[in-house]
């Protein structure tokens, strides 16, 4: 499979500052059907990530979102095959990797993109049994 993660990547990808609250994140994640909004700075450097994981503590919705988001963040250049985000998202146990190009977020993927991907595909195990048919006289 050779597609690259610029071909399946979410290229509008919805961000918050530092200073935003988690009221705002819930708020943004609600109304745009996402789990996971990257933290940027005022110059769209990546400073962090906000996932629904993160909010199952249930914060305070005036909690700016500093104090919870998660400073590591997986990031992955979009020219690299999708086969590299899915080796991070499974060595880390992650199911967002944010991409970016010269520390600018320029996508998002989800390991649901990465299901779906499979799915539309419908790829079939390597070295699985063929099953015959047998035909009626």
């Amino acid at each position: 499979m050779s597609i690259r993660i610029a071909d399946l990547m979410a290229k509008k990808v919805i961000t918050a500052q530092p200073h935003h609250t988690v009221g705002h994140i819930r708020t943004l994640m609600t109304r745009n059907r996402i789990q996971a909004v990257p933290v940027v700075d005022s110059d769209g450097k990546l400073l962090g990530i906000v996932t629904a994981t993160d909010l199952v503590s249930d914060p305070k919705a005036e909690t700016p979102v500093n104090k919870i988001m998660t400073e590591r963040v997986y990031k992955v250049p979009a020219y690299n095959n999708v086969s590299v985000a899915a080796r991070v998202m499974r060595k880390h146990k992650i199911h967002h990797v944010v991409i970016t190009h010269e520390k600018e977020v320029t996508g998002i993927i989800s390991s649901y993109d990465l299901l779906k991907l499979v799915e539309d595909h419908h790829f079939e195990i390597k070295g699985a049994k063929k099953t015959q048919t047998r035909k009626s006289a």
